[in-house]
């Protein structure tokens, strides 16, 4: 696994739409805000040709703009890291426009971003064997002020989180149901209101619900909305080699030309494998069978654990199912442990995830840690 330089003072940050680009608000007053704080911050940087464009159809531009756009700012030698302008829904049709060959000969970088750019940070460790980080997009940074997960962002790019060789994230204390930020607001920041709390299945299946946590919402009649969990089965410790994103996108890549995944476990079975995973417009059946696709095309091989993030739909169910039960039931024969409601994903904040790099997880009670080394 290669693994970039860190950003270093005075070092040039890249900004890429292969997705969607801040061309509205709130995005646009955030991602403006964002630049000014990291110029102040001393880092010079390079916006791309898309970043305030909205040609595209669910991404910024056309997918061969979007594709030579993200190319050639890897292969920039100006460049030093790149952060992604924002997520969307049709990156996919970017991926034939990327030239992998040309990534993977270049000097390896720090790319970031989560969501549709899945696309990348996936593909970029399983196809050209360079480690990316599944973590906030660019106009995050504008937020005032910041939430701790973005400054851990941006210390995972410059190194400052790590010590010893180790990187070490912990859950954060609360994470938010409904965000308040609009085109009036468009710096505000997260609207964390809601406790967290994990769950632990030791031997990777769901048994008994807990009598339901109310949330800081109402539902349309006023009342207060219960969400009832699954209980933890104790607490669980895993080893692995650590990759993922979103599931929405992951699902789309299975049988396609960029599904190399069965030769990267493979060449990584000694490591073994953790899937990090979360889903954005997912309902219950659709994470259900989602995780029926993935495992049957065999991309769980070597498979010593997984950490589902909380889904946008949190809380939804179909046909008597709910989100934990579409994630977990199609992999319960795999006895793996398996940790839920991680800060991973669309309902931040969000631990910066390595996709690629070694990770040691571990729960105790309903606390959790991630460490993370480049190995």
């Amino acid at each position: 696994m290669r693994y970039p330089d860190f950003l270093g003072k005075g070092g040039t940050i890249g900004f890429a739409a292969p997705s969607f680009g801040c061309a509205t608000e709130p995005y646009r007053s955030a991602f403006d805000n964002a630049q000014r704080k990291l110029t102040d911050f001393g880092y010079r940087l390079k916006p791309g040709p898309n970043c305030y464009e909205a040609a595209g159809i669910g991404i910024s531009n056309t997918p061969d703009k979007c594709g030579d756009e993200l190319t050639g700012m890897y292969t920039d030698k100006e460049c030093d890291c790149i952060i992604s302008c924002g997520g969307g829904e049709l990156m996919c049709e970017v991926l034939p426009y990327i030239d992998f060959d040309r990534i993977s000969d270049a000097k390896p970088k720090w790319f970031m971003g989560y969501s549709d750019n899945t696309n990348f940070t996936f593909l970029s460790a399983i196809l050209t064997d360079t480690a990316a980080i599944y973590g906030p997009c660019a106009a995050a940074f504008g937020m005032e002020p910041w939430h701790e997960s973005i400054a851990d962002a941006l210390s995972v790019l410059t190194g400052d989180a790590f010590d010893n060789g180790k990187a070490v994230f912990r859950g954060y204390d609360k994470w938010e149901l409904e965000g308040i930020k609009d085109e009036m607001t468009p710096l505000t920041p997260y609207n964390v209101t809601e406790r967290s709390h994990i769950i632990s299945l030791s031997g990777g299946v769901i048994g008994d619900y807990d009598e339901g946590i109310t949330m800081s919402s109402t539902d349309s009649e006023g009342n207060p909305i219960v969400i009832r969990r699954p209980a933890s089965t104790g607490n669980i410790r895993m080893s692995g080699r650590f990759i993922g994103g979103c599931l929405d996108c992951l699902v789309q890549m299975a049988g396609t030309p960029y599904d190399k995944v069965s030769a990267f476990t493979d060449k990584y079975s000694d490591d073994g494998i953790i899937w990090f995973l979360e889903a954005c417009d997912l309902n219950p059946m659709e994470i259900r069978r989602a995780m029926w696709h993935l495992k049957t095309a065999g991309w769980f091989g070597h498979v010593r654990g997984f950490v589902f993030g909380r889904p946008l739909k949190y809380g939804s169910e179909a046909f008597g199912i709910d989100t934990y039960r579409a994630m977990v039931d199609i992999i319960s024969d795999l006895k793996v442990p398996v940790l839920l409601d991680a800060d991973i994903g669309h309902h931040p904040p969000m631990i910066p995830i390595i996709c690629g790099s070694m990770a040691d997880i571990e729960t105790q009670g309903d606390s959790y840690s991630i460490t993370m080394r480049l190995g």
